[in-house]
């Protein structure tokens, strides 16, 4: 029989804060913890593999885990989804992802224009729900879509 492992990622479910958050602006993170504490979380399935026995979780703890767990810091210089993937795949990055916090470059906008065949909206650092809020509606109006960017890579 062939072995095989599942690997479960819980994409921004962060377990307290890593070392350098605070370079990023997240000191004192702990996404899962506070989750917990605003509303208690019903996740018998992940108590029973073992999420309680992460250090620092703030979970209930299991005698027997059904799996093994773990916590993980990314060694790679960066505050995004794609390099801590990347670094599970066996890949750590010397160099972070480009970011541009004053929007795509004007050359770049104006090829992609020109090959969708209408304008852009936006092109500005900004949170995802705050941009549509923002600019939503227009978009809706002329069809241009709406790009922006924000302090992570993705």
């Amino acid at each position: 029989m062939k072995k095989r492992a599942a690997i479960i990622v819980l994409d921004s479910v962060g377990i307290g804060a890593m070392p350098d958050a605070g370079e990023f602006g997240d000191a004192g993170a702990h996404t899962l913890g506070n989750i917990n504490a605003a509303r208690p979380l019903n996740i018998p399935n992940l108590t029973a593999l073992g999420i309680g026995n992460i250090e620092n979780s703030r979970l209930p703890r299991t005698d027997a885990p059904t799996a093994a767990f773990g916590r993980a810091a990314e060694v790679t210089k960066a505050k995004d989804t794609t390099s801590g993937h990347w670094e599970m795949a066996g890949l750590a990055m010397k160099t972070p992802f480009r970011t541009y916090p004053n929007g795509f470059p004007k050359a770049l906008m104006e090829e992609f224009e020109r090959k969708i065949g209408r304008g852009t909206l936006g092109n500005k650092v900004a949170s995802g729900t705050v941009i549509i809020q923002e600019l939503g509606d227009e978009h809706v109006a002329t069809g241009k879509p709406i790009v922006y960017t924000s302090a992570d890579s993705v």
